[in-house]
Formats: structure tokens, sequence, C-alpha cells
């Protein structure tokens, strides 16, 4: 690939990316009062955060099934309002179990 390519793609991909961030607060200069649409942007972030992540949890992993098991750990200790280390330490510690296990009983 020529070195031409690869700046006019670095080009187009900064445009992009400027006019995503640009182009709403071009857009709406007043305050947004509508109720529905307000919760719908705080929560964005969230789920674009989750969106990208979830694949990542499963596929991280030797096995998909040791990747969710993690995941129901993680999600059941973070219900049981452990803090984020508890979360992250728990997680791991049921990721290398389960792939103890399935390596042992392979």
């Amino acid at each position: 690939m020529s070195d031409v390519k690869i700046y006019l793609y670095i080009l187009v991909m900064a445009a992009v990316t400027y006019a995503i961030r640009a182009l709403p607060l071009t857009l709406f200069r007043k305050e947004i009062k509508n109720v529905t649409i307000r919760s719908f942007l705080y929560y964005v972030p969230y789920v674009t955060l989750a969106v990208m992540t979830f694949p990542a949890i499963l596929t991280a992993t030797g096995s998909m099934w040791s990747g969710g098991a993690g995941f129901i750990a993680a999600v059941l200790i973070a219900l049981r309002r452990g803090s984020l280390f508890q979360v992250s330490a728990g997680a791991c510690i049921v990721v290398f179990v389960c792939e103890w296990l399935m390596g042992f009983a392979g």
C-alpha cells in the first residue's frame, strides 16, 4: 500500500471523527429539554462501552465457556455491591479455575 493511501485513510478518519463531535455542537444550540432524549443521550456511553466489551469478554479466554463463566461471576459479584477490585479478581479466578478444569478434563 502506498504512503499516499495511508495518509488519505488517516485524513478521512480524522474528518469523520471531527464531524461526529462537531455536528451536535453546531446543530443543537439550545439545551435539550425532552426527558426521553436526555435519558437516551445519558446512557449512550454506557451502552457503547458494553457493546464493545462484551464480545471481548467471551473471546479473550481459551474457551467461550470460561469467558461466560467469568462474566456471570463478575455480574453476580457486582450485584452484591462488590468493589471493582473484587469484581475483576473474582472474574479472573473463575476464568482461571474453569480453564484449569477444562485443561485437566481434556
